[in-house]
């Protein structure tokens, strides 16, 4: 066995001596045709990583940014942003201090940039921006000190640690401080993490609803869609493209002429409750409100869904064989028994697809909520763009986004453990 053993070892690689023509192993010449096929296969999809990069990580990794940046206070008021920072939590700070804060509010002032500071500390503190501005104008005029004295003089709140405290939140840097305002949550007056005041707790409602509805939608496009997916999957061909056509309709509708379309439908005066009072289902003084709340965003927004629900259904059951039912018939099962046993297990991949599609459209959703929803109907995506275009609360917006971008993450977490992302089927 030992000599057996040694020639085994001494034996030369055979695919050593495979050479080609030119002499050159074909060992070596095969790892480079493989290399040349990795870098062409790289090529063919480096568009789409391009792409992907310009339009999907390059806004996220922006977004993320924007939720913790601060630059306000550091690029506009640099050395009064070092005396905010260096306070030490308990005594007002000297004379100096206020000398150094008064020079660099003063220059802020002249040059038109205190106004950029002031909005910032206006989201941190009630009042903020006409606290900062007040002082600004007084330092146009004044050139000498005794600046401490001025100061409090002035506006007390100089003199009050809890607003030090609120300039030393608000000139940091990066601050977590947006985050702690999308859940409802703030510093208060001595740096601690506590709850926002009862009249300013939204968020987090708004976040519950916003999961709320989307569920409620995404359970409703299921019941609705199972039996449109079902007859198209069981129907003749013919039959089966003509519902086909009905369901792809509302892709070739503008989103917003079919949302509109809802408010002519459901408001007071509409169509629906003029047929229930002309049918005697209703009292003409008794119209139901169905618009501009929340039951006009879920019907609309159900409406524009659902064909993203039937497809990967439909998808699913085409290939479901019919022999399996009859299968389960001729065994003796029932047909409601066959079709909850066979059937229905099998279409599982179909409504998991359809379901996480409808669910993180929801989610997001904000032109029909914005224009049938109300007060009421508003979701979370609607703030996220007040944020973005009114209060031009960028860093606000950026964290309401983060969270939500969060939970749709944990969502398909959820979803590949559960059902597993190798078993979504959309065709």
């Amino acid at each position: 066995m030992t000599q057996l053993n040694n020639r085994v070892t001494n034996q030369p690689d055979q695919s050593q001596q495979l050479i080609d023509q030119q002499g050159i192993p074909l060992r070596d010449k095969l790892r480079k045709a493989e290399k040349s096929r990795r870098i062409r296969a790289f090529m063919l999809v480096l568009p789409l990583l391009a792409f992907i990069l310009i339009t999907f990580i390059i806004p996220i990794a922006e977004m993320l940014f924007r939720s913790v940046d601060n630059p306000a206070f550091i690029e506009n008021v640099p050395a009064a942003t070092q005396v905010f920072q260096s306070w030490n939590g308990s005594t007002i700070p000297d004379e100096q201090a206020f000398a150094i804060i008064a020079a660099d509010m003063r220059t802020a002032f002249i040059e038109r940039r205190l106004g950029k500071v002031a909005n910032r500390l206006n989201q941190t503190v009630s009042g903020g921006k006409s606290f900062l501005m007040k002082t600004g104008r007084m330092l146009r005029k004044t050139s000498e000190g005794p600046y401490k004295e001025i100061f409090i003089k002035k506006d007390k709140r100089w003199n009050d640690p809890a607003m030090w405290w609120k300039l030393k939140v608000a000139s940091q840097p990066y601050t977590g401080l947006n985050y702690l305002n999308a859940i409802d949550k703030t510093y208060s007056d001595t740096g601690k993490i506590v709850n926002q005041s009862e009249n300013r707790q939204i968020y987090l409602k708004l976040f519950m609803r916003t999961l709320w509805v989307s569920l409620m939608i995404t359970l409703i496009c299921i019941l609705l869609a199972y039996p449109i997916a079902y007859l198209m999957a069981i129907l003749p061909t013919r039959s089966s493209n003509l519902l086909m056509i009905l369901v792809l309709l509302p892709f070739w509708t503008s989103l917003l002429v079919r949302t509109t379309s809802w408010i002519v439908l459901l408001q007071t005066q509409g169509i629906l409750n003029d047929l229930m009072v002309f049918f005697g289902f209703i009292l003409d003084e008794t119209r139901l409100q169905m618009i501009y709340n929340m039951t006009g965003t879920v019907i609309a927004m159900t409406h524009i869904l659902l064909p993203f629900m039937v497809l990967p259904l439909y998808s699913v059951m085409k290939t479901i064989s019919p022999t399996y039912m009859r299968a389960a018939k001729s065994l003796g099962a029932r047909p409601s028994v066959a079709f909850f046993k066979i059937y229905f297990p099998l279409t599982i991949p179909g409504i998991g697809a359809g379901s996480i599609l409808v669910f993180i459209l929801a989610i997001g959703y904000y032109i029909t909520p914005a224009l049938v929803g109300g007060q009421s109907g508003q979701l979370i995506s609607n703030f996220i763009a007040f944020h973005m275009q009114k209060s031009l609360n960028w860093g606000l917006a950026a964290a309401l986004g983060a969270i939500l971008l969060a939970g749709v993450v944990i969502l398909y977490w959820v979803y590949d453990r559960v059902i597993g992302i190798t078993n979504m089927k959309f065709g």
